[in-house]
């Protein structure tokens, strides 16, 4: 009895102790279908913006994605997909997803330390505050976007207070930005998401209402 009682204990204070984010199990296999090379940028922004549609087909969180590249190379390290409703977590976006995945596999909290190849962002839609922090905090070199913030704010979703110049506070850093990269396909997802009823999640919206 008492070790049950104790294996019980335990379980109870891990939810206290524990904190993961998981890609839901289709991701492995678009992956597998589009290899782990990406020679061009325009490469690179296809495949988050199939990951973000694929994330609407499969019921599976918001429209976006992302992914981190060797930059020189095109190399994949990392991916992430928007999960804020399936795992009831606010922080669950593309960027924040694909950056503790890249850190995870590197063992590295700095993607731009010492040895390190020069690393970049690309994500099928530009950052919102939160990720906007991530991507000074995470030590890659360059941010690629697709579809803009103010094409996501158009469909409802709160981007939050970014600074008007966000784009130089990071180049500033030394991290380039590069925008508009396919930026009509990007957007299209938005709008399918927005004519599929897909939830447009913003903490504040009933206070609005």
């Amino acid at each position: 009895m008492s070790g049950k009682y104790d294996s019980q204990k335990q379980r109870d204070e891990m939810e206290y102790r524990e904190f993961c984010l998981s890609l839901p199990d289709w991701v492995e296999g678009a992956l597998s279908k589009n290899g782990r090379t990406f020679e061009h940028v325009e490469e690179r922004m296809r495949l988050v913006i199939e990951l973000a549609q694929l994330n609407i087909e499969h019921e599976t969180g918001g429209p976006f994605g992302a992914g981190i590249f060797e930059q020189e190379s095109g190399k994949l390290l990392a991916v992430g997909v928007n999960t804020v409703t399936g795992s009831n977590c606010s922080i669950a976006h593309a960027e924040i997803s694909a950056i503790g995945i890249a850190q995870r596999i590197t063992g590295k909290y700095d993607l731009g330390g010492q040895g390190m190849p020069a690393y970049e962002l690309v994500t099928s839609c530009e950052p919102c505050v939160m990720c906007l922090g991530g991507v000074l905090w995470s030590g890659v070199q360059r941010l690629v976007c697709g579809a803009r913030g103010e094409d996501a704010y158009s469909i409802g979703f709160d981007e939050g207070p970014k600074p008007a110049d966000w784009v130089k506070s990071l180049e500033d850093r030394g991290i380039e930005v590069l925008r508009d990269v396919l930026r009509e396909q990007a957007k299209s997802v938005l709008i399918k998401y927005r004519d599929s009823g897909g939830p447009i999640y913003n903490a504040r919206q009933a206070k609005k209402a």
